[in-house]
């Protein structure tokens, strides 16, 4: 997992940012471009593919989230262990999530678009979703009433997901 401080240049008209260079991703080649807009409060995730894995590089065009990741690599020294940080159109940061981490989010402002490239094709006959809840990976969300569609609601359980595996 890796942080990338994006570039921004502001002048009286708005501004210009920079979210990709290649040459950061010179090992990966992101073939499959995704946008998501949300309204405050909503909490997508967690999702990952078991087979077909995905490497993924977030950023937020507009608005503000929280973004989370758990590490799912068995062999890992951080197995089950979550990492968190906030994404902003006004930080210009984008997170780098290497292949075999579930990935999620909470929006925090009132409008949010969220803009994500993957090296891997979606795969719906290998996508898993952790609870957001899970008691063993205790992520600590703000509080405050969520918004989450019925498929996040009904996530597996961490335990669960490890016999999986």
């Amino acid at each position: 997992m890796k942080i990338i401080e994006g570039i921004k240049f502001d002048d009286s008209r708005g501004y210009f940012r920079e979210i990709f260079l290649k040459k950061f991703f010179k090992k990966k080649k992101f073939i499959f471009w995704c946008m998501s807009k949300s309204k405050k409060n909503v909490l997508r995730g967690m999702h990952l593919q078991t087979k077909k894995t995905q490497t993924k590089i977030v950023s937020v065009v507009k608005g503000k989230i929280l973004d989370v990741v758990i590490d799912c690599r068995p062999k890992s020294k951080s197995f089950g262990k979550h990492f968190k940080t906030i994404l902003s159109e006004k930080n210009c940061k984008s997170l780098l999530i290497p292949a075999g981490f579930a990935h999620g989010f909470l929006t925090l402002d009132k409008e949010n678009i969220v803009f994500y490239g993957n090296d891997n094709y979606r795969s719906a006959n290998n996508e898993v979703t952790i609870s957001w809840n899970d008691p063993i990976i205790k992520i600590n969300w703000p509080s405050g009433k969520k918004i989450i569609s019925n498929k996040d609601k009904s996530g597996i359980s961490f335990k669960k997901f490890v016999k999986k595996i």
